[in-house]
């Protein structure tokens, strides 16, 4: 389902991706189908049966032998005809909800795998709540639309077939008004549908934003408490919530023009066909029975209740097409890393060549990096300082593969890494943060994501990331539950989970991404030894604002602008006098 989802998706209508939902359930639809013309028998049988009885005792002549047989036939076909709606409605239901709940489980695991699949430059550009309403809202209003039609298609073809049927046996002229409802309530509907699509399209761009705001907000919630700004945040809510509530008030207003138009020409025009089915017996031209009377204006009630079930429907439909349109520009995304097809890779000894790489993000005109040049041998540990923007976080991100080059070549033992399938080379590096990102779990969890390791392996990483101290003061130690992001650990303990989790991986290359910034002196000592067991032969890339963390590396890089400014180790960059030198001076008066 998710590559059927991947491949055709893209460049067709949101009615026809709609129904590629569901290319694999026809037959079962059908049965639906079938199965509601059984379920809902009742609705069409008895006003059959209803007229046959007032015409009983309107009939003058009839034996009471005769009516009272009559009579108790029609029972039994009643009794029977309703009776069968429990278990007919029941296997209908479930007919119904496998497919419905099928298509949502796999929507949106088509959307997470997407979004799996997807660049770093797409996630960071887009809204984080955004994404998270197409996966649950947008496709909830898609399985809604799916249930609605469900009902709504095979209940409109019944009522329609049953009506025809008997109002061409008991009375054919009256077939020409039945059949003029239909067209009528496509012409209402033709004339609002370019509206209620642009409302629905403004109101579902409001909701995103406002998940976008609530998340954010969410997120921010200590610094806002800590700065004493609520009032602040809650009025940039209310602002974003009060536009929903306009973008609403349109898409009600649209739909309640729409609902009450179509409400009253076809209650008219109801009106009008009882009228004249009254004067045309009057007058002797319509020669039908008292009871084939009522018969023929509950069957026109019921289409023109039927047709207006339909139009209210519409609104719906019209939210449901625009999810579908919505989850699209995740699924047709092309923004996607090309692994595809690309040899994997096997093996890592971590030697990499910068060879006149520069990059541009999209939209800046400024370059991130520009003609960069660096040859990294295996093994070495190379520090990445500067100034904030001079391109250090990008160097890394190439390195790790969420971005690739705009000019020039970075080549892995060799091999230029765009031609290589990254997902595989991945299995080689870790990476920590500044942000230790831990989940809802154990600490044992945390520590063994992405991995599989022996009892032995976790506790040697455990001991060499120096966790001991902590997990022996807890009572259930490796098996303590930590909340999301961590929030019982101090900062060091989550770096030093940070750290087990990398040494499990047992890289060849790896990443610190201004690791220790958000540590206060004493945790950064502490966790000092933990990282020099991490990083002992290895590839080590150290981007770092802190200088005390990058003296002892093999050689430094000061980027500047998006260039490399200087190049060399710690004492070679303080004989120099430049620019690290200036740097230094400035780290170690702020002391």
């Amino acid at each position: 389902m998710r590559e059927l989802l991947h491949r055709e998706y893209r460049n067709r209508r949101a009615f026809q991706n709609y129904l590629g939902f569901y290319a694999g359930y026809k037959l079962r639809f059908l049965m639906v189908w079938l199965m509601y013309v059984v379920k809902a028998a009742p609705a069409y049988v008895l006003p059959i049966l209803t007229a046959e009885v007032v015409n009983m005792i309107t009939e003058s002549g009839l034996p009471p032998e005769v009516f009272y047989q009559r009579l108790y036939w029609i029972l039994g076909i009643g009794f029977v005809v309703i009776v069968q709606n429990i278990p007919t409605h029941m296997y209908y239901v479930w007919l119904m909800s496998v497919p419905c709940r099928t298509v949502e489980r796999n929507l949106r695991s088509a959307l997470c795998t997407r979004l799996q699949h997807l660049s770093i430059p797409y996630h960071t550009s887009s809204k984080m709540g955004s994404l998270q309403n197409k996966v649950t809202r947008d496709v909830e209003s898609i399985e809604n639309m799916t249930r609605m039609l469900l009902d709504t298609v095979p209940h409109i073809i019944c009522t329609l077939a049953v009506a025809v049927t008997v109002t061409a046996i008991k009375a054919p002229l009256f077939i020409v008004f039945y059949v003029a409802a239909v067209p009528l309530a496509v012409v209402l509907y033709v004339a609002i549908r370019k509206r209620m699509a642009q409302t629905n399209r403004e109101f579902r761009k409001s909701i995103e934003d406002m998940s976008g705001r609530v998340t954010e907000m969410l997120r921010l919630i200590p610094i806002t408490r800590a700065h004493h700004v609520e009032d602040v945040e809650i009025s940039r809510v209310d602002r974003r919530l009060e536009e929903i509530r306009k973008a609403g008030l349109q898409v009600d207003y649209v739909n309640s023009i729409f609902g009450s138009v179509n409400w009253v020409i076809l209650m008219l025009f109801n009106l009008f066909t009882l009228v004249l089915i009254a004067f045309l017996y009057k007058k002797g031209i319509l020669k039908i029975g008292v009871g084939d009377i009522g018969l023929l204006a509950n069957y026109f009630g019921t289409i023109t209740g039927t047709v207006l079930a339909a139009m209210n429907c519409l609104p719906a439909i019209t939210k449901g097409m625009e999810s579908v349109k919505s989850i699209g520009e995740v699924l047709e995304c092309p923004d996607i890393e090309l692994n595809e097809d690309k040899p994997e890779v096997t093996t890592v000894t971590g030697d990499f060549v910068f060879d006149h790489v520069s990059f541009q993000y999209p939209g800046c005109e400024a370059h991130a990096l520009e003609d960069i040049c660096l040859h990294v041998p295996a093994g070495e540990t190379i520090a990445l300082v500067g100034p904030s923007g001079a391109g250090k976080s990008t160097i890394a991100h190439l390195v790790i593969g969420f971005v690739r080059p705009t000019a020039g070549r970075l080549l892995l033992d060799g091999r230029d890494m765009n031609e290589l399938d990254l997902r595989s080379y991945r299995t080689f590096i870790s990476v920590v943060t500044q942000e230790t990102l831990l989940f809802d779990g154990t600490i044992r969890d945390n520590i063994c994501y992405g991995a599989n390791p022996t009892e032995f392996e976790l506790m040697d990483a455990v001991r060499n990331a120096d966790l001991m101290t902590l997990i022996d003061s807890l009572p259930e130690g490796l098996n303590t539950q930590v909340r999301e992001n961590g929030a019982r650990l101090s900062g060091g303990q989550k770096q030093r989970i940070a750290i087990a989790r990398a040494l499990l991986r047992d890289p060849r290359v790896l990443i610190l991404d201004e690791a220790t910034s958000a540590l206060d002196v004493d945790s950064e000592s502490q966790i000092k030894g933990a990282l020099d067991r991490l990083v002992k032969g290895r590839t080590t890339f150290i981007v770092a604002h802190r200088l005390s963390t990058i003296r002892d590396a093999d050689r430094i890089v000061v980027m500047k602008d998006g260039r490399i400014a200087e190049i060399g180790t710690h004492q070679e960059l303080m004989a120099k006098g430049g620019v690290y030198a200036e740097m230094e001076h400035k780290f170690s008066a702020a002391q």
